[in-house]
């Protein structure tokens, strides 16, 4: 009788786009056993972030338990740990919580965090928007300022209702248009003795376009778009400080405000204790064609976390579409090794690129050579798109349902204060006292 072959153990770091899809590509094929490592127990849809921030969707909307992702599956161990070493050596990782996890292969796909580049304040006195508790965050905290305004008039001229969002990519465009829409429509309705009209918004980028990888048609309607919807574009402009209760521009101004949006850039997530591999730009690891890490062939980084090299020599940008592509892409050499066949250089697949700017308002770039729409024709894309990358049906009909009556209706159903932490603003404060830091 034939003996039984151990299945090979594959430890993945991060429950994103690209470790959900690693692990998923790797049980399918019934010859390997998944341990899943994740701080928390949540799958994070980020493209949506910025709908949840404006109340247009609700966490469940964003947000999908992992243990949920997998229960078909009894070869994916999912472990709610933080971890903060790893040993490439060993492929193994060891938790805050004391366990140690070691297998085959390692795939790290722990994901990115906001890189405020250094700028003084900014960590500590701006709202990131980079996770599911980055978005619950800032929505308590805009809507905590129209209530306190609503209350206290006065606290308008103190910069209640102005709004500063830092970086003019696809988070802080998508962020300005959906911010704005809130403002005039929702807040509008909802907020009737509150002068609406005294609230600012302004989006700061220290580069002369905004949502640069995109075209130049595609930077001029995004400039009509936003201008038409009230949003202060400063452009070839930097945030040089960012206090408790204004920031400080690099043309020597100064705006009031208590709520700084941070979507300036990001970085790798960080491991508090050590990761034993060499770090290249932004914090990242660099990785080999076939997505591995040069001197550890067992060992592959992932999604934002990685460095990774498209056709032109570029590193490719930090998206959801090449997360999941380098996901399924490591699975399929991980299973190569094993099978003792050779890996693959990994080969992205360019879709094109999109970007929400309000209702009826999006551009999309589309293939390699960039196909341009825009306007109810992208916006409708652009639904589309997202509503497919959703995992389960229920999401998707749930999240579909909100779109809509948001599309029909000024109110939101989703307009709940359940962060006191971020909603807790202290007015009287001087501007060199700390506020409550926000959460990167």
């Amino acid at each position: 009788m034939a003996e039984a072959v151990e299945m090979k153990h594959i430890v993945i770091v991060g429950g994103g786009f690209a470790g959900v899809s690693c692990a998923l590509d790797l049980v399918r094929s019934g010859k390997v056993r998944v341990t899943l490592v994740d701080r928390h127990n949540y799958h994070q849809f980020k493209p949506l972030f910025y709908q949840l921030a404006v109340c247009e969707l609700t966490p469940g909307d964003v947000g999908l338990s992992l243990r949920k992702i997998f229960r078909k599956w009894r070869d994916v161990d999912v472990k709610l740990a933080e971890v903060i070493a790893v040993d490439p050596k060993s492929c193994g990782v060891s938790t805050k919580e004391g366990q140690t996890y070691q297998g085959d292969f390692l795939a790290l796909a722990a994901g990115a965090q906001a890189n405020f580049f250094d700028t003084p304040g900014a960590e500590a006195n701006s709202f990131p928007l980079y996770s599911l508790n980055d978005a619950e965050r800032l929505r308590s905290r805009i809507l905590a300022l129209f209530e306190d305004a609503d209350r206290e008039p006065k606290l308008v001229e103190q910069g209640a209702l102005n709004f500063v969002i830092v970086g003019g990519g696809a988070t802080g465009v998508e962020m300005a248009g959906g911010l704005a829409e809130m403002i005039h429509s929702t807040a509008a309705a909802e907020y009737e003795d509150l002068a609406i009209n005294s609230a600012r918004l302004y989006l700061v980028e220290r580069g002369p376009v905004l949502l640069a990888p995109f075209s130049v048609r595609a930077h001029e309607y995004a400039n009509k778009v936003l201008h038409r919807d009230g949003v202060i574009l400063k452009l070839n402009t930097a945030v040089n400080e960012v206090y408790p209760g204004h920031v400080v521009l690099s043309d020597g101004s100064t705006i009031k405000t208590r709520c700084v949006i941070w979507g300036a850039g990001l970085k790798a997530a960080a491991f508090t204790g050590g990761l034993g591999l060499p770090k290249g730009r932004g914090g990242r690891i660099n990785v080999q064609p076939d997505l591995t890490v040069e001197g550890f062939p067992r060992v592959y980084a992932l999604g934002d976390f990685a460095n990774i090299a498209g056709s032109n020599g570029s590193f490719l940008p930090q998206l959801g579409a090449v997360a999941q592509q380098t996901g399924r892409w490591a699975a399929k050499n991980i299973l190569a090794d094993i099978a003792g066949k050779p890996r693959t250089a990994f080969h992205y697949h360019d879709k094109g690129i999109m970007a929400m700017i309000g209702k009826n308002a999006a551009i999309a770039e589309i293939g390699e050579r960039r196909h341009e729409l825009e306007g109810a024709v992208a916006y409708s894309m652009w639904l589309g798109v997202h509503i497919a990358l959703l995992s389960g049906l229920r999401v998707k009909i749930e999240t579909f349902v909100d779109w809509v009556g948001d599309y029909f209706s000024k109110g939101r159903s989703s307009q709940l204060i359940d962060r006191s932490d971020a909603a807790r603003i202290h007015w009287h404060d001087d501007d060199n006292e700390a506020e409550t830091p926000g959460e990167t």
